[in-house]
C-alpha cells in the first residue's frame, strides 16, 4: 500500500489508516475476537497506520489495539493517540454505561479535560500503559475546541518538547472544525492535522484555510469522517449526518451524488473514500472498522479505479463545487 511521510518528519503513514474508535465499542459492543480480527485484516491488506485515543471506549480501544499489534515489528507500523482527556476511576466503580458519550462500555471512569503540560505527560504515560508500547509515533491534541488557549500555551509546548526529545515523532491536532487547526497551522509548528468530516464529498470547508495552509507550509492532513457519519455509505431518509438526522437539503445532495456514482457503476462510498486523496496536503484517509468484514470492504472500495468522467460529472453538477481528481490506484494495491 502506498505510503508517504507526514510534513517534514520521517513518520510514514499508509494511504489508508485504521481508525480504532469502532473497536472501542463505538455505539455498540464489539467482542475482543472481532476487534482483533479487524486489526488483523487491516494488517493483511497492508495498512500500517493505526489511530486511537483514550476517549474511545474509556481506554478500551487503546487496550485492544495494543493487544492486536503485540508481537509485530514495532518499526513496521505507526500509531497515533491523543491527549486532552484524562481518565479517572469513579470511586463507586461505575454503575451504568458510557453510551451518553457514544461508547457501549461500563462507565468505570470519567473523562477530565486537561490540556496542561502535566495533563499531556500523564495522558501519554497512561496511553503507553494501555497500548503496551514504549512509544507512540504521533500525539494529537484531541478536540480542544473549548480549551484553545490552554492547548496553545500549555499542551502544545509540552508536545513540542516531547518531539524535540524524540519521545514522539510527530505532533498535531485532531478536530472536526476548521478555525482552530487553521490557527495552529499559523501560530505553531505542528506536523499534522487530523480533520474529521470537513473535507468530504459533502463538506469542503477545509479548502478555505486548513488544506491550503498545510500545503503551503509543507504540513500534512489526515482526513477522517469521509462518510459524514454514514450518510455517504447509503444515503436514504433516516440516515445520520454528523451524528444527527440528515437535513432534507443535505440528503438531496447526497442522493444526487449517488445517482452520478450509479451511472458510472461506482459505489458512492468508493468515491467518498478516494475523494480527499486528490488534494496534495492529504497524506491519508482514516476509516474506522469494528470487524474484519468492514475492513475488507473498505479496502475493496479503495482499490477501485474511479473514472475521471465521474469526477467531471460531479463537478459539472456542482456536487461538490471543487472536485480534484484523485491519483490512480497504485499497482501495489493489487
Amino acid at each position: 500500500m502506498r505510503t508517504t511521510t507526514l510534513g517534514t518528519t520521517d513518520v510514514r503513514v499508509t494511504e489508508l489508516s485504521f481508525g480504532a474508535a469502532g473497536i472501542g465499542n463505538l455505539f455498540r459492543p464489539v467482542t475482543d475476537e472481532a476487534a482483533s480480527a479487524a486489526v488483523e485484516a487491516a494488517w493483511d491488506a497492508g495498512v500500517r497506520t493505526f489511530d486511537t485515543a483514550p476517549h474511545y471506549g474509556l481506554g478500551l480501544s487503546e487496550r485492544r489495539l495494543g493487544a492486536a499489534l503485540r508481537g509485530r515489528d514495532r518499526a513496521a507500523y505507526t500509531v497515533s493517540t491523543k491527549v486532552g482527556r484524562l481518565l479517572e476511576p469513579r470511586p463507586e466503580g461505575g454503575r451504568g454505561d458510557d453510551l451518553a458519550q457514544g461508547f457501549a462500555v461500563p462507565d468505570t471512569h470519567r473523562r477530565v479535560w486537561d490540556f496542561s503540560c502535566d495533563g499531556v505527560l500523564r495522558s501519554l504515560e497512561a496511553s503507553l500503559d494501555r497500548l503496551g508500547l514504549d512509544r507512540v509515533d504521533i500525539a494529537l491534541l484531541h478536540d480542544p475546541d473549548d480549551h484553545a488557549e490552554q492547548a496553545l500555551t500549555e499542551a502544545y509546548p509540552a508536545l513540542e518538547r516531547l518531539r524535540g526529545e524524540g519521545v514522539v515523532r510527530a505532533i498535531g491536532i485532531g478536530v472536526n472544525q476548521c478555525a482552530l487547526p487553521a490557527r495552529f497551522l499559523r501560530e505553531t509548528d505542528i506536523d499534522v492535522v487530523l480533520l474529521a468530516g470537513r473535507y468530504t464529498l459533502l463538506e469542503q470547508e477545509g479548502l478555505a484555510e486548513v488544506l491550503p495552509q498545510a500545503a503551503a507550509r509543507g504540513r500534512s492532513v489526515i482526513v477522517g469522517g469521509v462518510f459524514n457519519s454514514g450518510l455517504l455509505t447509503d444515503p436514504k431518509p433516516g440516515a445520520m449526518y454528523d451524528y444527527a438526522p440528515t437535513p432534507p437539503h443535505v440528503l438531496d445532495r447526497a442522493l444526487r451524488m449517488k445517482a452520478v456514482a450509479d451511472r458510472h457503476a461506482v459505489p458512492l462510498r468508493a468515491a467518498a473514500l478516494r475523494f480527499p486523496l486528490g488534494h496534495p496536503a492529504v497524506a491519508s484517509v482514516l476509516s474506522g472498522a469494528r470487524c474484519a468484514e468492514e475492513v475488507r470492504d473498505t479496502v475493496d472500495q479503495m482499490r477501485r479505479t474511479i473514472p475521471a468522467a465521474l469526477w467531471d460529472e460531479l463537478g459539472t453538477e456542482g456536487l461538490p463545487p471543487h472536485v480534484p481528481v484523485p491519483a490512480a490506484v497504485p499497482e501495489s494495491w493489487g
